[in-house]
């Protein structure tokens, strides 16, 4: 009978896992781009436990971007890269480990239009990857 009780449990953390993802509430400012009194391109995206980036997918004209990532998840760790090979030029500052209740930035610069994918690599095969689109 105890197994039951586990399964029932486990079957509740699914639905209450469920329903962050079919309302997830959005930090201030996120998705937004801003350009910051020194000329850098502002970007906050958030991640949380449904294994998505909000938003998954921005636009920043070619030159500094200043990236932030949110984990408001409460109890999933996630990273930020972009991906090996995923866009028309290499970009290497990640976010190695974002644990839950943390943020971390990271500072690039972009000349090349085009895609350039981004994933949480713990997760891809979740589905938690976006694209930042650098406009031509």
């Amino acid at each position: 009978m105890g197994g039951m009780v586990l399964v029932a449990g486990v079957l509740a953390g699914c639905g209450g896992s469920a329903e962050p993802a079919a309302a997830p509430s959005t930090a201030a400012g996120v998705g937004t781009v801003t350009t910051a009194a020194d000329g850098v391109q502002e970007i906050t995206l958030q991640t949380q436990d449904d294994y998505v980036f909000t938003p998954a997918r921005f636009t920043v004209a070619p030159g500094r971007v200043r990236l932030t990532v949110k984990n408001v998840a409460k109890q999933t760790t996630h990273n930020f890269l972009f991906t090996p090979g995923g866009g028309p030029a290499t970009i290497d500052p990640e976010i190695s480990l974002l644990a839950p209740g943390q943020d971390a930035t990271i500072d690039f610069e972009v000349t090349a239009a085009g895609n350039y994918r981004f994933e949480c690599s713990f997760h891809t095969q979740l589905g938690q990857v976006g694209t930042m689109t650098v406009s031509g």
